[in-house]
């Protein structure tokens, strides 16, 4: 197995893969990451996001791309009853994150005035998809961040690209992996876990199949809003950084945007809302980590049956 490691969407970006032509698979791989996140970020003016949140109140032809991640966003908004929304760019701005994370850590929060950024905005429901003529329209007041499934969608779309040039391979973007093949000589691929208590320190170990390995956590992306601990996990239903039992939820996919997506849900929504999704999906499973490093499974035990 080969690696090749960059930084991108404020994150270390871990390629691994195997075969004749990896050199080639990392720079298309990392090529279409770097055009992806051009495209996606909220953090760029000129970035194809950020255009469309400009012209918020009439219709928009976008990309493909966009309308792709759009478009499941919308259907896992409603899949998750809303606790996945990417509608929640005015909170989040509310709460600070104003500025990528690396800026935050290295320059600390803007003095923006909370009164800056609208109260509440739309319901990302009312957001319009024309599929026929790939057009979009944002309700007016509606400003959105597709920053965690935009990511979890690029890796595996990254991934995808590699293992055209390797026989196994797998994208780790931050807590967004997504793997294609087995390595030579293995069944699947072992994962370790981060302990959200102690980065420095492995929690479990996961043996995987192929598919998405996503993990969220309120103890990665933290700053200082005054004397608050803020996160970036914001709960729709509340507008601010979510309460929750649980430091993380890691979340097994077929598909790294589906991890994504429920990764939030479920560590936003704690145990009871998390034994209800997993009910009504059964394609995923989920292992969270507790404030005293308990771990919890899909089935509501502390011992996870898939590890």
């Amino acid at each position: 197995m080969e690696y090749y490691e960059f930084r991108a969407m404020d994150s270390v970006i871990l390629m691994g893969a195997e075969g004749q032509g990896t050199a080639a698979g990392f720079e298309a791989a990392r090529s279409f990451i770097e055009a992806a996140e051009e495209r996606f970020s909220r953090f760029r003016e000129t970035s194809e996001l950020s255009y469309l949140n400009r012209s918020a109140g009439q219709w928009t032809s976008v990309s493909p791309d966009l309308f792709e991640v759009l478009d499941l966003s919308l259907t896992y908004y409603r899949a998750t009853g809303g606790l996945f929304a990417p509608s929640i760019l005015p909170d989040l701005q509310r709460a600070g994150y104003t500025r990528s994370m690396d800026e935050l850590r290295a320059q600390g929060v803007d003095p923006v005035s909370a009164d800056h950024f609208p109260s509440r905005a739309p319901a990302f429901d009312s957001l319009r998809l024309d599929h026929a003529r790939s057009r979009v329209f944002l309700s007016q007041g509606m400003q959105i961040d597709l920053g965690g499934i935009a990511k979890g969608w690029i890796a595996e779309r990254a991934a995808e690209v590699l293992s055209a040039y390797s026989t196994a391979c797998a994208v780790s973007a931050g807590g967004d992996m997504f793997m294609i093949g087995h390595p030579q000589g293995q069944a699947g691929w072992d994962v370790a876990l981060e302990d959200p208590r102690d980065p420095a320190s492995d929690i479990i170990t996961l043996w995987i199949d192929q598919g998405a390995v996503v993990t969220s956590s309120v103890a990665k992306r933290t700053w200082r809003q005054g004397n608050q601990l803020r996160h970036h996990l914001i709960d729709p239903r509340s507008g601010q950084p979510a309460q929750t039992p649980w430091l993380s939820v890691t979340v097994l996919a077929p598909h790294a945007a589906l991890a994504e997506t429920f990764a939030k849900a479920i560590l936003i929504g704690g145990p009871r809302t998390a034994d209800r999704l997993t009910r009504e999906n059964t394609a995923i499973k989920f292992l969270a980590v507790d404030a005293d490093g308990q771990l919890w499974n899909s089935a509501h035990h502390k011992e996870p049956v898939y590890a």
